[in-house]
């Protein structure tokens, strides 16, 4: 009875240990995605090496859904996501802006795509460490695909367009720095994840959605581009606009003050209070 009891849990424990397959498949695809960017953009195939990266971000919004559909979630598929992440979205797309633009630069330029490298790394580990506690509606600083999206999509419509890097390069090191800089910052940006993609929509909600991807399939580099500009310039208007009084610890630092609370969270907690009082 002994031996087979030992038996039984020798095999419960191999089963725990193991990877589950289909979430995994897709964080490896987008994982292939960045790195087929990288050796793009080194044989100067930077439309391709740009497109990859957008891949790369569907595959990554797909593994987490996949893997909470299926109940197969797990701290390993958690840690290989932000392993293949810092690839996808925080290598791939600087050394993509380097080759084709930020190279002529010197110093300059490699320093812009570290600290977009480097503030990528930073934005992953802030938001694994915080996950059970931070507010669910809004991320805390761009997150990681979206600066990787404005990087790519400078590179995919100043490419289409027939901009040369040599011409880009300064402008483009601006760009690289501070979509860098917007990830590690505590600019509340909209996550979107308190949308009911199960529930109901009206006939009109599925017409507006397939216009958007008629637009979207008409001049692809220059939309995705300004949508993921736009959405990179949206958390310092939706931070300015939320709080009493800017300050520092609105923009960088440790957002534990009740002075660094925002108007909507502060009218909630009073709420509540007399709620409780009554």
């Amino acid at each position: 009875m002994a031996n087979e009891s030992g038996k039984v849990e020798s095999q419960s424990s191999q089963k725990r240990r193991g990877i589950y397959l289909l979430p995994n498949l897709f964080t490896t695809a987008g994982l292939f995605s960045g790195f087929y960017a990288i050796i793009a953009s080194m044989n100067e195939r930077y439309i391709e090496a740009a497109v990859a990266i957008f891949i790369a971000m569907i595959f990554d919004g797909l593994d987490g859904r996949v893997a909470r559909m299926t109940q197969t979630e797990s701290d390993f598929g958690a840690e290989y996501d932000s392993m293949a992440d810092i690839v996808s979205f925080g290598m791939a797309p600087a050394l993509v802006m380097y080759n084709y633009a930020l190279a002529d630069l010197g110093k300059l330029g490699w320093l812009a795509s570290f600290i977009f490298v480097a503030c990528g790394a930073l934005r992953l580990a802030r938001f694994n460490t915080n996950i059970g506690t931070a507010d669910k509606r809004y991320f805390q600083g761009l997150a990681i695909p979206s600066a990787a999206s404005v990087v790519a999509g400078l590179v995919w419509v100043a490419t289409e367009y027939g901009i040369s890097g040599d011409d880009l390069g300064g402008f483009a090191a601006i760009v690289t720095i501070v979509s860098g800089l917007l990830m590690v910052t505590n600019f509340r940006y909209h996550s979107f994840k308190d949308v009911d993609w199960k529930g109901k929509v009206s006939f009109v909600v599925i017409l507006v959605i397939v216009l958007a991807f008629v637009v979207v399939a008409t001049q692809p580099s220059l939309v995705l581009f300004g949508i993921f500009f736009l959405y990179a310039l949206s958390g310092p208007i939706l931070t300015i606009r939320s709080v009493n009084k800017l300050k520092l610890e609105h923009v960088v630092g440790d957002n534990d003050d009740d002075d660094a609370e925002f108007k909507e969270e502060k009218t909630e907690k009073s709420t509540k209070n007399d709620q409780g009082e009554q």
